[in-house]
């Protein structure tokens, strides 16, 4: 009971976030009435990106916040309870939500397909999983941020810090692409950020299967790295009772 109710509550903690959830799935619905020439339109893509890199972001923002000092939580735990199982119950949170959100969204691009014929649809099921687990890494990713810094405030830092990443690591690609810092900046973000070059990579069938499979694991790893790291701060921190 106490894990449904922790789970559901990330759904219900804030109005905004179904507002986002419906928000997300309008948005494919009317970019179907953009005349783009079919050639140029890959919904797979797409979704990785909308869906799957920028939803997370959405709706984990304050995830943590001040939430436990200010006594909601304990509204819905009465007994003593280990941080690390909150942790653990709203990141499944989100990615249930994340998984029901991108089947959602697979049936309504489908239909609206089938129906006008815009854009392609290859390798669509693939990227549907890629989608939901790149999700669950950048969701990890902000829980944990979202354990030491206020409010909503960990969204925004990390999405625009990710924007600083890739205009800085393309720019030294542009202007120092054989610089050793180059080569090291690049390795270090491909293999500790999350791994959208790789899946990306994987979608369009760059790799083996062996590769593959190493892709889907490490992104699976990382996301446990990331889980860890947030589980590890949040159990260590003090929390004073203050009222918003």
């Amino acid at each position: 009971m106490r894990a449904y109710e922790l789970m559901k509550e990330t759904l219900l903690r804030r109005i905004f976030i179904r507002i986002v959830h419906i928000s997300w799935l309008a948005i494919y619905g009317l970019i179907f009435l953009i005349p783009f020439p079919q050639e140029t339109w890959s919904w797979g893509p797409f979704l990785f990106a909308w869906s799957g890199c920028l939803l997370p972001l959405v709706i984990s923002a304050g995830i943590f916040g001040d939430d436990i000092a200010s006594g909601r939580i304990s509204i819905l735990v009465t007994k003593p309870f280990w941080l690390g199982e909150l942790y653990l119950y709203r990141l499944i949170g989100i990615s249930l939500q994340a998984f029901l959100h991108l089947i959602i969204s697979g049936c309504v691009i489908l239909l609206l397909h089938r129906i006008t014929g815009r854009g392609n649809i290859n390798n669509f099921g693939l990227w549907m999983l890629l989608s939901w687990l790149v999700f669950n890494t950048w969701a990890a990713l902000s829980t944990s941020l979202s354990v030491v810094v206020k409010r909503g405030n960990n969204s925004m830092l990390l999405f625009v810090a990710a924007g600083f990443v890739c205009f800085f690591s393309s720019f030294l690609v542009s202007f120092l692409p054989d610089h050793i810092s180059t080569v090291v900046l690049r390795i270090v973000l491909k293999y500790t950020c999350p791994p959208i070059e790789l899946l990306v990579n994987l979608a369009n069938g760059k790799y083996s299967l062996v590769k593959d499979f190493g892709c889907v694991l490490y992104s699976l790893v990382l996301t446990a790295i990331y889980s860890i790291v947030g589980i590890t701060i949040l159990s260590r921190r003090q929390f004073a009772c203050v009222r918003d």
